[in-house]
């Protein structure tokens, strides 16, 4: 593994205590008292911490996936902000499709969501799928367009409908005979906390449409390993990862905490557990219900100390959460960032 050294501590020790004496000599004259003395010994130890950067794998892959549960979008790179992952207009699941109770429609129930391909045109949101002409949605949608409270997971969260003509596109697509509409989340809507559902999340972290979190990861080598215990292989896009990562052994993305990558820094906060949409075949669309699902229940549950967190629900990849924005690409090292 390859290392980079001394990364903090850039003020020296004689510097920082002065500093330290000042500061305290400051608090007392201002009759602050321990409060202050305390935040100042912080400060003190944080100038001094050291920070150690091992290289732990390399990005392999990046996906995003506009509308949630439809197919897809492999990048070369891409920025990450606060609620995840984005390229140009394009947000990770920031678009959602909604049953007439305005509850969240997954590829868990309608399958052949996974074959809708997405891209952007002009100020367009571009949907295309099997048989079907292409559906052109305005990036930004009227204001007259209603803002609904929709359902995620339990929790509510808002959605600005996409009009008429989405919907009668996305009904008459699944051959269904609900009505199903196309929400779009806008940035002065109030985003989901996904600690609301899970406490190893942390208070700053925010997700949209998302199942859990803005940001999961898998490695080439995990499903590498687990495909050997298969009798039929699956694909990376059976899991729907938005990083993947190579150059590690299998499952080393379950160990690590805190991540340096490209200009963004992110933290594990949980793995990933998995339901009966990795069944779903993503180059067809169809949904075998039983494998990898029951293969994954054989093999992957998590250690008995956590079966209070994750029951028997077995776990495949791992949550982050964003500590730092910045910009990834294909080939950046992935640092695990060691502190001394």
């Amino acid at each position: 593994m390859d290392r980079l050294s001394g990364l903090g501590g850039a003020m020296s020790t004689r510097r920082t205590a002065l500093t330290l004496a000042a500061g305290l000599g400051a608090v007392a004259g201002l009759g602050l008292g321990f409060l202050g003395a305390r935040r100042l010994w912080e400060m003190f130890r944080a100038s001094r911490e050291q920070h150690e950067l091992v290289k732990v794998a390399e990005i392999a892959r990046i996906f995003i996936y506009p509308v949630k549960s439809c197919k897809g979008i492999s990048l070369a790179e891409v920025e990450i902000y606060e609620l995840g992952l984005k390229k140009g207009p394009l947000k990770d699941r920031q678009w959602l499709i909604v049953d007439e109770k305005w509850h969240m429609i997954t590829g868990r129930v309608e399958p052949t969501l996974v074959l809708v391909t997405v891209s952007d045109e002009n100020g367009y949101l571009c949907l295309n799928a099997p048989d079907m002409e292409e559906l052109k949605v305005p990036l930004k949608l009227p204001k007259s367009n209603p803002v609904k409270m929709c359902r995620v997971w339990g929790r509510d969260i808002e959605g600005r409908d996409c009009g008429d003509e989405a919907a009668n596109w996305i009904s008459t697509y699944l051959k269904h005979s609900k009505a199903f509409r196309m929400v779009s989340y806008e940035p002065s809507m109030k985003p989901r906390y996904p600690k609301d559902k899970e406490p190893l999340f942390r208070d700053k972290d925010k997700t949209v449409y998302n199942d859990l979190s803005s940001c999961m990861m898998l490695s080439e080598a995990t499903v590498e390993d687990f495909n050997t215990k298969l009798e039929k292989k699956v694909k990376m896009e059976n899991f729907r990862p938005v990083l993947v990562v190579k150059d590690c052994k299998p499952y080393a993305e379950d160990t690590w905490k805190d991540l340096q990558i490209g200009t963004s820094k992110l933290c594990r906060t949980m793995s990933c557990t998995r339901c009966i949409f990795t069944t779903v075949n993503p180059d067809t669309g169809v949904i075998d219900r039983k494998e990898p699902l029951d293969t994954l229940k054989r093999l992957r549950q998590c250690d008995p100390a956590e079966k209070h967190i994750y029951k028997s629900v077995p776990i495949f990849g791992s949550h982050y959460g964003i500590d730092k924005p910045g910009v990834i690409r294909i080939g950046d090292p992935v640092y695990m960032v060691v502190k001394h």
